[in-house]
């Protein structure tokens, strides 16, 4: 048939940039001259629970940070024997984590990725409508998918009885209110109904009565967009792909003082030093790696000792953090850990949305103890008291986990760096010659 794609090689080991050559956006001819649709096709030939399965055992974990199996949650969705009413797919885009900035990559560069796997996703779990929800400043991004979908509407892709098949579903892209509440995927279902994004207490879960009370699924940019291919080839392709038990490629980046930032796409378990010397080519010329956060603003810092620690799952977890969103925010020797804490917390506090006491109250105490020990006024006792905050805001004292993300950087800082908030506290200033400043403005800003 016209616009036929071309098959897939199974020696390919970039599924998710085999198109991305440039800053354009792929185009659908070219997407499919390049075996897109494929997997589609595959999805559509199979009953849905058998999607699942196959999602399930080629071990595809959720790429927005908590690394669920996706299959798994998949299964969650009621079957047609169990409930006969809609059920709704979202494709949470809504990328605002202190440094990552993979989906954007994605989004921008090729929609046609997205589709595919929204389609996939929304047969293996009978929806007919499906919503990307996608951060209001990714204004790039939300044009060219806008785009993408006109031109998948007018090729058959999209809409009703997509390639000649009783199956029919429609996309639309929801562009989020810009705050990080939203991203929380029960926040976002309140702000699809036009409520208060704030999250819902759990259970029950979105699979059993999400957006409008109805079964929905959420799931990340990335993680959707590793369907195309996992379905074309199957689930023995994709788990080879990984080099340690997590399966799959992912897109892992790299921020601070290093000589080449960016995103690539890698193995699972590629070793954190691989990344950041082979690939970011190692630290600016004068400046020495002093920790990392593995997987954005809200995980635990590691130290140089975990350089050779494959990016995967269950490892970066027993060594004390979370892989997250797979993007090392970098820590020098010339940056000051108090003023780099103290800006994330900053953007923590200011997009709590307020629910619960230890989000709404124990952030902005945090940044003013930290403002002060910036400034020089701070005394041994505001450790103490920032270690409690710490605990006060873990996983399991509150609604979602916006306050744990944000006690994550803060607790490890305490032990890795305690000698710097020490020589604030002693030395009555920042040792790096920096203060504090009015939270309108960055700290620390080198």
């Amino acid at each position: 048939m016209p616009g036929e794609s071309t098959p897939l090689d199974r020696n390919l080991r970039t599924p998710l940039t085999r198109n991305i050559h440039g800053d354009a956006a792929v185009s659908l001819e070219a997407y499919r001259n390049n075996g897109g649709y494929l997997g589609l096709q595959r999805a559509l030939d199979m009953v849905p629970e058998n999607i699942t399965a196959l999602v399930q055992e080629a071990g595809l974990r959720g790429r927005g940070g908590a690394g669920f199996n996706t299959g798994l949650k998949w299964s969650f969705v009621p079957g047609n024997d169990q409930y006969s009413g809609p059920r709704y797919l979202i494709c949470n885009a809504d990328e605002m984590e202190p440094g990552a900035f993979k989906d954007r990559y994605l989004l921008e560069r090729d929609p046609h990725l997205l589709i595919e796997g929204m389609l996939i996703a929304a047969s293996a779990i009978n929806a007919s409508t499906a919503y990307i929800f996608i951060r209001g400043e990714y204004h790039l991004a939300a044009q060219r998918l806008s785009h993408a979908l006109e031109e998948a509407h007018r090729a058959g892709l999209l809409g009703k009885r997509i390639l000649g098949r009783d199956f029919s579903l429609q996309i639309h892209v929801h562009r989020s209110s810009g705050n990080y509440i939203c991203g929380e995927e029960t926040a976002l279902l309140n702000a699809l109904e036009g409520r208060r994004a704030i999250p819902r207490t759990k259970p029950p879960f979105p699979q059993v009565s999400g957006l409008w009370g109805k079964p929905t699924v959420v799931n990340n940019v990335e993680t959707l967009c590793n369907l195309p291919c996992l379905l074309a080839l199957g689930a023995d392709w994709y788990r080879q792909l990984g080099r340690e038990d997590d399966a799959g490629s992912k897109l892992f980046g790299v921020s601070g003082r290093v000589n080449n930032p960016g995103v690539w796409e890698l193995p699972m378990g590629t070793p954190v030093r691989e990344i950041i010397e082979n690939h970011a080519r190692g630290m600016q010329p004068g400046f020495r790696l002093r920790g990392f956060l593995p997987g954005g603003g809200s995980t635990d810092f590691l130290a140089p000792r975990h350089l050779d620690l494959p990016m995967d799952y269950d490892v970066i977890g027993k060594a004390g953090s979370r892989m997250g969103t797979g993007t090392l925010m970098i820590l020098d020797d010339h940056t000051c850990p108090v003023g780099l804490v103290l800006n994330l917390q900053r953007f923590f506090a200011r997009e709590s949305c307020g629910w619960c006491t230890p989000c709404r109250d124990g952030l902005p105490w945090v940044v003013e103890i930290l403002e002060r020990i910036e400034a020089g006024r701070g005394e041994k006792q505001d450790l103490i008291l920032l270690r409690q905050l710490a605990r006060r805001m873990a996983p399991g004292t509150t609604f979602c986990a916006l306050a744990p993300g944000a006690a994550e950087p803060l607790q490890s800082s305490l032990k890795l760096f305690l000698s710097d908030y020490l020589a604030h506290i002693v030395q009555r200033g920042c040792p790096y010659g920096h203060s504090a400043r009015p939270q309108s403005e960055p700290a620390c800003a080198h």
